[in-house]
């Protein structure tokens, strides 16, 4: 949990998806009715079930069970695309100027480095292109074919509206209007927060759904700052601390 369960309150967009806690976190969800009274905050539930917390939301889009990275991955898809992230933050905070090995790739869904045999990889070639000072080389502008941001719009242009429609069953149209109210927070003075819960780390690839998540709140500069993060809904400090 990156913060607080009170910082909830400072929140513009929240985005729900993996979690019910209107129901399983009653006293927690006090913050997320404290930023929509308080913030006009819009609360987006993105779950399979139509639960109590699908019921107070400003939006609600179902997805079916299992395609949380699909859907995350046309988040990215349309924040790459239509160009709304924070770059000055993506610049600063994270590695998108890093320019990445040249023998890295990725084909026919394996990256570089697979061993068939063994069934495992050897990640060698995912490193970042050293100088001669022994330290990673960044392209500021993020032009260079080979920096994390160019390879990341390459790998995610797969993941269109429309494929995301064929794999999670949610109308394009929802699912746009989502990505929509999700880039409205890619701007200093608005934060956007992400709450999961076991609908996501009860997955055999819990903390794949997970990251990519934080890929989402990085791109759009939601991690760091009031009222933002990937957090985690537990019940009390011996479980999360």
């Amino acid at each position: 949990m990156t913060n607080h369960w009170v910082d909830i309150k400072n929140a513009d967009v929240i985005l729900v998806m993996g979690g019910n806690a209107a129901e399983a976190h009653p006293c927690g969800f006090k913050w997320v009715t404290e930023a929509k009274a308080h913030r006009k905050a819009r609360l987006i539930v993105v779950d399979p079930r139509f639960t109590r917390t699908a019921s107070v939301a400003d939006y609600y889009a179902q997805i079916r069970t299992g395609s949380d990275i699909v859907f995350l991955g046309g988040v990215i898809n349309y924040l790459l695309t239509n160009d709304k992230i924070q770059h000055e933050y993506v610049k600063n905070y994270t590695d998108m100027p890093f320019i990445v090995r040249e023998d890295f790739s990725f084909t026919d869904g394996l990256y570089s480095g697979y061993n068939a045999d063994k069934r495992n990889y050897d990640k060698s070639s995912w490193d970042y292109e050293r100088g001669d000072d022994g330290f990673a080389k960044v392209d500021p502008t993020l032009q260079h074919p080979r920096c994390v941001y160019q390879l990341m719009k390459q790998h995610y242009s797969r993941y269109t509206p429309e494929q995301v429609e064929k794999i999670c069953g949610t109308p394009k149209e929802k699912f746009l209007k989502v990505c929509e109210m999700l880039a409205s927070t890619a701007v200093p003075g608005r934060a956007g927060t992400i709450l999961y819960a076991l609908g996501r780390t009860h997955h055999s690839v819990g903390a794949q759904i997970i990251r990519t998540g934080a890929m989402v709140q990085l791109l759009l500069g939601n991690i760091g700052i009031v009222g933002s993060g990937m957090n985690a809904l537990r019940g009390h400090l011996n479980i999360q601390g």
